[in-house]
């Protein structure tokens, strides 16, 4: 969801709701909300996942590219910057010119697959999204973005077709604001069908707990490694009520809010999972 089409209602109390934009037919709208809020997560995270697929595809347990899973993918905005010369920059400024607004979801599709191939680069591999919204998921598929796609909320229901399918070629999941929606439970739901070793790449906001998925993780065989400093900015606050709650969430989690998240912006953890073994000529 990169803070995107909303699994359930959240599990971050006091967070601003935008579940308007999360499932419109085109991604305009969430464009056109979330720029004044300086939404810029995914712009951080494009040279880790970029970074994370290379260590990922030279593995030894490695034949050929790995597929790579976005879990709460929404439009598919990762992988825009995972697979094609652009930044999140360009993604902000193509969907809020004035220009497009007077098209249809259907004239804007067509100009964006023409946007898109012309900027795919020759490294690119298969994404797969995974998110509730059915909307956004279609326009992502429509326009090129996405290899495959599971509309299925797995907080709730058991993994279908295809997830089973999906799993079968992931060797990497990425997240740029999944915590804020999911559980050990949706991890455990894909884990389970996972074919080859999985790594996960996730940005989790400091309000978030996610400890319970740590956990779980390792009982998958998987060690995560994080930096408490590795912060980074997410977005501004919707309302200072939004902001006290972060506030509040942070100071109980034990961290300090002060310089980060008092200033008036979310702040994401980086956490890194992979197999004990992956880690092995990494420093600690």
């Amino acid at each position: 969801m990169n803070d995107q089409a909303a699994f359930g209602h959240g599990r971050v109390p006091g967070k601003a709701r935008f579940d308007d934009i999360y499932d419109q037919p085109d991604p305009r709208a969430y464009f056109a909300r979330l720029a004044p809020l300086e939404y810029q997560i995914p712009h951080h995270a494009q040279a880790e996942f970029r970074r994370t697929l290379v260590e990922r595809n030279r593995a030894a347990d490695c034949a050929g590219k790995v597929a790579v899973l976005d879990l709460c993918c929404s439009y598919g905005i990762n992988a825009a910057l995972l697979n094609y010369d652009l930044t999140l920059a360009d993604l902000y400024a193509h969907y809020t010119d004035p220009a497009l607004g007077c098209l249809t979801t259907e004239e804007l599709a067509e100009r964006d697959k023409e946007f898109y191939a012309a900027r795919r680069h020759r490294h690119a591999v298969p994404v797969i999204g995974l998110d509730i919204a059915g909307n956004a998921l279609s326009y992502a598929l429509a326009v090129g973005l996405l290899d495959d796609a599971c509309s299925v909320n797995l907080e709730h229901d058991e993994p279908n077709a295809s997830v089973r399918r999906a799993m079968a070629h992931t060797g990497l999941i990425v997240s740029t604001g999944a915590g804020s929606y999911v559980t050990d439970r949706t991890i455990s739901a894909l884990l389970d069908q996972a074919r080859r070793p999985v790594w996960i790449s996730a940005f989790i906001l400091r309000t978030v707990d996610y400890r319970p998925v740590i956990d779980r993780l390792d009982s998958y065989g998987l060690l995560t490694r994080s930096d408490p400093a590795d912060l980074h900015p997410q977005r501004l606050f919707a309302t200072p009520d939004e902001q006290n709650h972060a506030v509040a969430a942070v100071l109980r989690s034990g961290q300090d809010p002060y310089g980060r998240e008092s200033t008036g912006r979310y702040y994401a953890r980086l956490y890194r999972s992979r197999p004990a073994t992956a880690w092995a000529d990494e420093p600690a």
